[in-house]
C-alpha cells in the first residue's frame, strides 16, 4: 500500500466514523475507498466490514439506558442475527466474484435508497402494533434474521436496514429501537469478523488503518452530533451513494 493509498483510506476511515455517528451510512464512504486503492470488490466489502465491526461495541455502551427492559427481546433476537449472519457470510464466500460484481451496484444503490427513505419507513414503522407475543416474536426474529443476511452478504448500511425491519415490527420509540439495532449490529459484527478473518479475502493493510481511524471519526461524531447538520451530510452520502452505484452498474454491464 503506498502512503497516498493509506493516506486516502484514513480520510475515508475519518469520514466514515463521523457520518455513522450523525447521520448512518458511513460505509457508502469506506467500501467505495478501498475500491478506489484497487481491491477487489469481494475483498474490499469483507475488509469493510470488519473495519466498521469495532465501531459497533462502542454504540452498544453508549445506548446502554435504552436497552432497560428489553432484556428478552435481545435474548430472542440474537440467534436470528447469528444465523442470519452465518447464512450471508457463507453466501458472500460462496458467490463467484463475477456474480458479486453484478450484484454489488444494486446493493449500493439498494443501500441509498434506504437512507434516502428512512424518515418516510420511521414513520409508517410509528403505526405498527403488537398483536400475539408468539406472532409477534416470529415477526422479529425474521427481520432480524434478514437484516443478519443482509449485513453478513453486505454490510453497508445495516444500521439503516435494521432501524426501518425493527421498527416496522415493534412498537417502541426510535431510541430503543436503535438500543436494539446497536446489539444486533454488534452480533452481526462479530459473526463477520470470526468468519471473514478464517476464510475471507481480508486486506489487512488497509484494514489496520480503517479500525482506528472509523473509531476517532465515530467519536468526533458523537462530540459534534449536535453541531453538525446531519441533513447535509445525508445529503452528501446520498448523492455519494448514488454516484458510486452508477458507475459500479455501468462497469459490470
Amino acid at each position: 500500500m503506498t502512503p497516498t493509498q493509506a493516506a486516502l483510506l484514513l480520510v475515508a476511515g475519518l469520514a466514515g466514523g463521523l457520518v455513522n455517528a450523525v447521520a448512518g451510512g458511513g460505509s457508502l464512504i469506506t467500501f467505495p475507498a478501498l475500491l478506489g486503492i484497487g481491491l477487489p470488490p469481494v475483498s474490499a466489502n469483507v475488509s469493510n466490514a470488519l473495519s466498521v465491526a469495532p465501531g459497533y461495541a462502542a454504540s452498544v455502551l453508549g445506548s446502554r439506558a435504552d436497552l432497560t427492559g428489553q432484556g428478552q427481546r435481545v435474548r430472542q433476537a440474537i440467534p436470528a442475527a447469528v444465523l442470519g449472519a452465518l447464512c450471508g457470510s457463507a453466501l458472500l464466500l460462496s458467490t463467484p466474484r463475477a456474480v458479486f460484481d453484478v450484484v454489488v451496484p444494486f446493493l449500493v444503490l439498494g443501500a441509498t435508497a434506504m437512507l434516502a427513505f428512512q424518515a418516510p419507513l420511521r414513520r409508517l414503522a410509528g403505526q405498527s402494533r403488537v398483536h400475539s407475543p408468539r406472532r409477534a416474536r416470529a415477526t422479529l426474529q425474521l427481520a432480524v434474521f434478514l437484516g443478519g443476511l443482509y449485513g453478513g452478504y453486505f454490510n453497508a448500511a445495516l444500521g439503516v436496514l435494521l432501524v426501518a425491519g425493527l421498527a416496522l415490527v415493534l412498537d417502541e420509540s426510535l431510541r430503543r429501537v436503535g438500543a436494539l439495532k446497536n446489539v444486533l449490529s454488534a452480533t452481526v459484527g462479530v459473526v463477520t469478523i470470526l468468519i471473514y478473518s478464517v476464510f475471507g479475502p481480508v486486506n489487512w493493510a488497509a484494514t489496520a488503518v480503517l479500525v482506528p481511524a472509523t473509531m476517532i471519526g465515530g467519536y468526533l461524531g458523537a462530540r459534534l452530533a449536535s453541531r453538525l447538520s446531519s441533513r447535509l451530510l445525508r445529503a452528501v452520502i446520498l448523492t455519494f451513494g448514488t454516484v458510486v452505484g452508477l458507475v459500479l452498474l455501468v462497469r459490470a454491464f
